[in-house]
């Protein structure tokens, strides 16, 4: 299993920072913060983006990400210019997964079967995108009352119904636990759709309470992350697994020191499980 950083978890941080201490820590990737390679492009070119993360021996692992994909009426046409935009980065970079992110609910009164068919329409079209570029797209579920799609099972059933090899989805632990899904749904998952695996551990508080502030480094919250591991072992998942924190009490640590402790707390979660590179 590779194990990859995330801007995410840095997020005052600069892009060339992130590189540099993901290396530094031992990562051999990095989940990038498309907001941060926006602000390195400004006065840098493809090219010396490439070569940052060629010098530093890191894979550009995804771009993260489109944000509120669908229910977008007109403002879907800037959805697909920013699908696009990071396709095209990531092609130039070597990066092989642009994520992207379901929209809150527009009507909680709208059936499962709209939501989802709006889903496979979207997805087919910044699919077919994509695909020009030669770039994945993951579809990460998000576990929050507001989200469309909360679920692993909500997210396979989109995907299987998208059909394009080039689509998949994300599985964060925090998301799943926040989203009510069961491990059983895991254990459902075909592993070759899961383009990427987020761990990460959440405070002890109503569900109705968790926010991207409230996660915490793995094995120190109430998520079942040997669980949600042994699920992903038992279906033969072995893909890339990232470490993604929002929590702006670690943004202030020293991002060496915070990479740090974050691959050590990784390789104790994910030990007993996988064999971790």
């Amino acid at each position: 299993m590779l194990l990859a950083f995330h801007g995410a978890t840095t997020m005052p941080q600069d892009l060339a920072t992130d590189v540099a201490v993901t290396a530094a820590a031992g990562f051999g990737a990095l989940e990038v913060w498309a907001a941060k390679v926006d602000r390195y492009l400004a006065d840098h070119s493809l090219a010396d983006l490439n070569a940052l993360f060629v010098s530093h021996g890191i894979l550009p692992l995804t771009l993260n990400s489109i944000e509120f994909i669908a229910f977008r009426g007109a403002e879907y046409g800037g959805i697909q210019a920013r699908c696009h935009e990071l396709c095209r980065i990531a092609q130039a970079i070597g990066c092989p997964t642009v994520v992207v992110v379901p929209s809150p609910t527009p009507d909680r009164s709208l059936p499962w079967a709209e939501v989802a068919a709006e889903y496979v329409r979207v997805l087919r079209d910044l699919a077919d995108i994509a695909a020009d570029y030669g770039v994945r797209l993951a579809f990460e579920f998000l576990g929050f009352g507001w989200c469309s799609v909360r679920t692993p099972r909500a997210a396979a059933e989109i995907v299987q119904a998208v059909g394009r090899d080039n689509v998949g989805m994300t599985l964060d632990a925090a998301h799943f636990y926040g989203g009510g899904g069961l491990l059983n749904e895991i254990g459902q998952l075909d592993p070759a759709r899961i383009f990427a695996f987020h761990l990460d551990d959440l405070e002890d508080t109503p569900k109705e309470a968790i926010t991207d502030a409230t996660r915490l480094l793995p094995g120190l919250g109430v998520v079942p992350l040997a669980d949600i591991c042994a699920q992903l072992q038992a279906i033969g998942y072995d893909g890339p697994c990232s470490i993604e924190l929002f929590r702006p009490e670690y943004w202030g640590w020293d991002p060496y020191k915070l990479a740090v402790a974050a691959r050590e707390a990784a390789l104790r979660a994910l030990s007993p499980f996988f064999l971790v590179a």
